[in-house]
């Protein structure tokens, strides 16, 4: 049978944008409402309590267009979403409604504000939330580059904003990030190398490069390697060999021959069959000498005080009387 891959397809031109997501209405949901309850709790941290009692009104209106029932529990500290309420689950027509509710609340437990986080229950807007703890080891490094990434008075931050289109924010141990899947995917880049101890410039510079490139239409179809930046990773180090080289001994398959006892020792001395008492007294000879070489060191050093200089010839006394007269008649 021959392929019809390559015949004709009249309603296929140019002007449709195949990678375009068409809003879910409730005609494209053919199965009806949803059969099962499903519902997701998130925790939030005490100082967030004040902002979402005061935003908590306008999360729940959003979420009521979507058949979607929120809860804030204030004496446990929690959200939750649910579709178990019988009235909202008849109305919900979206099954990944309840997705975007729990990313929702998990943006607003991570300090994201609340207009922010409710782009989220948009179809062409997603959501990501980065561990960036479990990352860096060390607590100083880990603080460092978090640094890093913030920038001075938040400029790196806003510059990452407006390359990827996205709403970064940095909270504790978590980078949240809304926006488009490829936004989100550079975000997550940027976020993975900073923590790797590469600076977010370098990415900084090569997004601004790909985004002028994009305008172009000729390049549209050509590759852009020739054109991104190239970082080589230098060495601090000029050092070429180490310090120390070990030599390598040459290898023998027999073991190195043992090193001699006390007793062997002994043996060779000629000290192991003497008695107990003459050892002592043979020890107490050696210390004596020792005792008496020492005695006569520090008389010699002491009577060097008393030794006369030598005393100059009487040429050279002549020769110095002259020099005194010669300074004073001058």
């Amino acid at each position: 049978m021959p392929s019809t891959n390559n015949a004709p397809k009249p309603w296929d031109t140019d002007d449709i944008d195949k990678w375009k997501i068409e809003p879910f209405k409730p005609s494209d949901n053919v199965g009806g409402t949803l059969s099962e309850e499903s519902s997701f709790i998130v925790l939030f941290p005490k100082y967030r309590e004040v902002y979402l009692r005061e935003a908590w009104p306008g999360v729940t209106k959003a979420l009521k267009n979507l058949g979607i029932a929120c809860t804030l529990d204030l004496v446990n500290g929690s959200m939750e979403v649910k579709t178990a309420n019988v009235a909202l689950t008849k109305k919900t027509w979206d099954p990944a409604a309840i997705l975007k509710a729990r990313d929702l609340v998990k943006l607003l437990a991570r300090s994201v504000p609340a207009p922010e986080a409710l782009r989220v229950l948009q179809d062409d807007v997603a959501a990501d939330v980065i561990k960036i703890r479990n990352l860096v080891n060390n607590k100083e490094k880990f603080v460092k580059r978090r640094q890093r990434l913030l920038g001075p008075n938040a400029a790196t931050l806003k510059a990452l904003q407006l390359l990827t289109g996205t709403y970064i924010q940095v909270q504790g141990n978590t980078v949240s990030a809304i926006g488009g899947y490829k936004g989100l995917k550079e975000v997550r880049r940027v976020v993975e190398d900073t923590m790797a101890n590469i600076h977010p410039i370098y990415q900084i510079k090569e997004l601004m490069v790909k985004r002028e490139l994009a305008k172009d239409p000729l390049l549209k179809n050509e590759s852009w390697d020739r054109f991104l930046p190239n970082y080589k990773k230098r060495s601090l180090s000029k050092r070429l060999k180490p310090h120390r080289i070990s030599e390598k001994k040459p290898y023998t398959p027999f073991p190195p021959a043992a090193e001699p006892s006390k007793v062997d020792l002994q043996l060779e001395a000629g000290e192991y069959h003497i008695g107990r008492d003459a050892k002592k007294r043979i020890a107490q000879e050696e210390r004596m000498e020792k005792q008496k070489l020492k005695k006569e060191e520090k008389k010699r050093e002491r009577e060097k005080d008393f030794i006369a200089p030598d005393e100059p010839v009487d040429g050279e006394r002549k020769k110095k009387k002259r020099k005194a007269k010669a300074l004073d008649e001058e």
